[in-house]
């Protein structure tokens, strides 16, 4: 919480590709409109964010891949210790049963670092499940690349989705090591990038990024099972070449899916029908580069990389359709989190 218990927002971003470090935002609670306050450095491409109470947590996407600890302090960011290494490129980290996990794109793993006592973090790793396989797209599939990890709505599992294996695995956390439950295939050759389980916690929708489609499967928490039941197009009027789809959310009510794909620049908007998907319409993203979304309190975010800048868009309760709001400038940006 920022000073006076106004919303903060932060804002990843890529040093590597101009970012200046996480940058902290105050919101708005009206418009949902950021205003930049303050920018920590230090942290190498710190491309990924988390937050838990008063500690934010990011991952450093670096060849030699790490991850890192902040107390907010009076709306400033302190670090809590020194950077803690985990797999190559994370992309990707969540917070579950006292341990903070990362999905290492480039090494093809997913690390589980143990929470000390105030949240900070170990001193290393206390398990690493690799991925093994690859896919029919040898430019982006010759071997494993997770993406994502996350707890499951139950909070029983941990799932993590990988482009290079075409597939989800269904892991569990125990004693601090991430056991492997159960793999599912998706399509192959789709490339899945990211997972976001509907607000009645039967169902996922797995966003692919080598073809710009949505896999729409069933989730049965008591068996740890996910099921493929369907796939929608993401563009369904518009080329598939240079699409590379990004993030996904669904709304609190579980009406709307939105996603985002780059290349294209869009932000694209489908309606809950059942079990399946009906693409409604797809309107620009209000930048270049959509690397990922987010919704806080009623507004949705754009982290917009290659254009330097968060938009925010107001979603029609009955279409779903986001009304641009504003914008603000965040060079390289990659992602945005709230407290």
């Amino acid at each position: 919480m920022a000073e006076g218990g106004g919303r903060r927002a932060y804002i990843g971003s890529f040093t590597t590709a101009g970012g200046r470090g996480i940058l902290s935002a105050a919101v708005d609670p009206d418009s949902g409109a950021l205003t930049v306050l303050d920018v920590l450095s230090g942290l190498p491409d710190p491309s990924y964010l988390a937050l838990s109470g008063d500690m934010l947590y990011a991952v450093s996407e670096a060849p030699d891949g790490a991850v890192a600890a902040y107390r907010l302090d009076g709306g400033r960011l302190e670090p809590s210790g020194p950077p803690v290494p985990v797999g190559r490129g994370p992309t990707y980290l969540s917070l579950h049963a006292g341990h903070l996990l990362t999905a290492d794109y480039g090494s093809g793993s997913v690390t589980a670092v143990p929470l000390l006592a105030g949240g900070a973090l170990a001193d290393s790793a206390s398990g690493v499940l690799r991925h093994q396989g690859s896919g029919p797209v040898p430019q982006r599939q010759e071997g494993p690349h997770a993406h994502q990890v996350q707890p499951d709505p139950s909070g029983r599992w941990v799932v993590s989705v990988d482009l290079g294996t075409d597939s989800v695995r269904v892991c569990a956390l125990r004693d601090g090591t991430v056991r492997l439950h159960r793999e599912i295939p998706m399509p192959a050759g789709s490339g899945p990038r990211h997972l976001a389980f509907h607000p009645d916690g039967n169902h996922a929708y797995v966003l692919n990024e080598l073809t710009p489609t949505v896999t729409v499967c069933r989730w049965d928490a008591g068996a740890g099972a996910l099921r493929p039941v369907g796939q929608t197009s993401v563009l369904p009027d518009r080329p598939v070449g240079d699409a590379y789809p990004s993030g996904i959310v669904v709304s609190p009510d579980g009406r709307f899916v939105w996603t985002a794909t780059r290349g294209q620049d869009l932000l694209s908007v489908l309606a809950v029908e059942g079990a399946g998907l009906r693409p409604v319409a797809a309107v620009p993203c209000g930048g270049a580069w959509p690397r990922a979304l987010a919704l806080s309190e009623g507004f949705l975010y754009v982290a917009n990389e290659r254009s330097g800048n968060v938009t925010w868009f107001a979603p029609d309760r009955e279409t779903g359709l986001p009304r641009r709001g504003g914008s603000v400038e965040a060079p390289a940006a990659s992602c945005v989190v709230f407290g």
